[in-house]
């Protein structure tokens, strides 16, 4: 089981440098380009875009005008797919998730992220954990 996406596991983090083109727009992290689809504005797809960091997209991903299906679960789950397709398309990214054999990968956190990752309780672990899920999903399927 792999809980935590930071150490040798850091690569698994949509923070991790790995720029794709999604939508013809070259992103340096899928977390800036996952943010920046949350708008169909492109002034405001840029502003994320160019974000110096993968924190600062996020931060910048919470103030943009958002798309109205946004809040539909199925619409970010599939574009996060699309993007951690794109992600693990680099040849070394997915040798590197492969290496994680059967692994159960879970995206753990403190922060309260119990859509995309799970949190500690009572010894275990609550949360949808979809990234974590996601992620498992491409790796079966590139086996």
């Amino acid at each position: 089981m792999i809980t935590s996406f930071r150490g040798e596991y850091r690569f698994l983090s949509n923070f991790w440098l790995s720029p794709i083109t999604y939508g013809e727009l070259r992103y340096m992290t899928v977390e800036h380009a996952y943010q920046a689809a949350k708008t169909v504005i492109p002034a405001e797809r840029e502003y994320v875009r160019v974000a110096p960091t993968p924190a600062s997209a996020k931060r910048r991903g919470h103030a943009v005008t958002r798309r109205t299906d946004w809040d539909w679960y199925a619409v970010r789950i599939f574009i996060m797919e699309e993007l951690l397709r794109l992600k693990f398309s680099d040849p070394l990214l997915r040798a590197r998730l492969l290496a994680t054999r059967e692994a159960e990968l879970i995206e753990g956190n403190a922060w309260g992220d119990r859509f995309w990752g799970c949190v500690p309780h009572a010894g275990g672990w609550v949360g949808d954990n979809h990234l974590g899920r996601l992620l498992m999903k491409i790796r079966e399927e590139l086996r």
